[in-house]
């Protein structure tokens, strides 16, 4: 792949049907679960991303036998605290925090120091919220004190449940201790701020003895752990997060629309439309079902004209992490201006999204003013942009990357996108759909 992408032209209209890369969360879910599970699973339509193969590439280091053919994905589970594997293991987590944090979590009992590694952006993110409550299990972090990766976890053989606290609304913290808890015999009791379910949607789904109290704002949750699960198949539905690029795309573009058909809609994760149609965005989802336990929907998506600015509700974050670049995006025409806070864990994914998110809104004219936590956006219904731009030096992060095809393909201008490469990290046929959309991309 090129290092480098040119746009020059806006899209022109279309009325379309698309299917979207599949849901990554899932994914990396399936495989971990499944690694712990007896007997053999067998994922379909699991997602074909650097992230997700991190994830299977880890489990054979730790004696997993996986076998890959053009339909499925198959895993032979070890069990709980069933991996075999050699002194001085090095674990390559790539790009991937869902990956790095997660495993952390089943390797509680590991009897030999296993090195842990990531690439430059994973290396910049914080790992401590992961490894404070990992260590009140008994795991053991080297260097002592260390908060980022490089790191080496050693497990303990007697590890204890506990008692844990999530406040930053983070799945992947929940998620890295309820792992380490179903690892562990007894009761843990966690209590966490609104985040994601994937995980909680497994565990019920597998009969693993896990109890959920739903508050306003927190969950409390509590797993019996130590108890044996078998294997299980999935059919893995398409990810919201990649869907996310392609709503917006068509809300911004004239007399479009689009249907992007079998979609894992979790309400957990439906932030991204409950905040668009705030603003006025036509979307609809239609032809919903549950499937163990995620809900599936098709979402039909029109050009909206009359997109107004939002004071967006900080309840709603959580469901919208990881689309907060493309709903800028949308603020920057509507009419009004909108505010975003609480966004600090913005800045703790693959990239400073939130400071970057904002450079490029500048970059086109747009007028922000930003804290370390939120970003009010000026917006110009009637922007016309006519000029260059490069957009570079954003850590790889594919999600930049994508908001910024977006950019040129919405607002004009003539743009050169740096490292397309980052987009198989999570959605390797990005620009395909593009493609078949009629963006013209060089």
């Amino acid at each position: 792949m090129s290092k480098f992408v040119i746009i020059k032209k806006k899209i022109e209209k279309f009325n379309k049907s698309i299917v979207v890369e599949s849901d990554k969360s899932l994914s990396i879910r399936w495989a971990l679960m499944a690694s712990q599970a007896l007997g053999i699973s067998r994922a379909y339509n699991l997602l074909n991303s650097e992230d997700v193969n991190s994830t299977l590439n880890c489990l054979k280091k730790l004696g997993v036998k996986i076998k890959k053919t053009q339909k499925y994905c198959e895993i032979k589970g070890k069990g709980l605290n069933g991996y075999k594997y050699k002194k001085g293991l090095t674990l390559n987590a790539g790009n991937s925090g869902t990956l790095g944090r997660l495993i952390l979590g089943l390797l509680i009992h590991s009897p030999f120091k296993i090195k842990l590694i990531g690439d430059q952006s994973l290396s910049k993110r914080d790992f401590s919220r992961i490894t404070n409550p990992l260590k009140k299990f008994g795991a053991k972090f080297y260097p002592i004190n260390h908060k980022k990766l490089p790191m080496q976890i050693v497990g303990s053989n007697h590890s204890k449940p506990i008692k844990y606290e999530e406040i930053k609304g983070s799945a992947q913290c929940k998620s890295s201790v309820m792992l380490a808890a179903l690892n562990t015999n007894g009761k843990t009791f966690i209590k966490a701020k609104k985040s994601r379910d994937h995980t909680e949607l497994l565990f019920k789904y597998l009969k693993i003895p896990i109890k959920i109290k739903k508050l306003q704002n927190y969950d409390y949750i509590e797993i019996n752990g130590g108890k044996k699960f078998r294997s299980f198949n999935y059919n893995i539905p398409s990810d919201i997060s990649s869907s996310a690029f392609f709503i917006v795309l068509t809300i911004l573009s004239k007399n479009s629309k689009l249907v992007i058909r079998n979609v894992n809609t979790n309400p957990s994760r439906t932030g991204i439309i409950k905040i668009l149609k705030l603003m006025g965005a036509k979307i609809k989802l239609k032809n919903k079902k549950i499937y163990k336990g995620e809900q599936i929907a098709n979402i039909h998506v029109e050009s909206s004209k009359n997109i107004k600015a939002i004071n967006c509700p900080s309840k709603l974050n959580s469901g919208a992490i990881d689309e907060f670049l493309i709903i800028f995006l949308i603020a920057a025409k509507a009419k009004g201006v909108s505010y975003f806070k609480d966004l600090a864990e913005l800045n703790q994914k693959e990239s400073p999204r939130l400071k970057l998110g904002s450079k490029i809104l500048n970059m086109m004219g747009i007028k922000t003013k930003l804290t370390n936590h939120s970003i009010k956006i000026y917006g110009q219904p009637n922007i016309q942009i006519d000029k260059k731009f490069e957009i570079k030096d954003f850590l790889k992060d594919h999600r930049i990357f994508m908001m910024s095809t977006i950019a040129a393909l919405t607002f004009g201008g003539s743009w050169k996108i740096y490292n397309p490469e980052s987009i198989h990290s999570s959605f390797p046929s990005f620009l395909k759909v593009i493609n078949k959309l009629g963006g013209r991309i060089n």
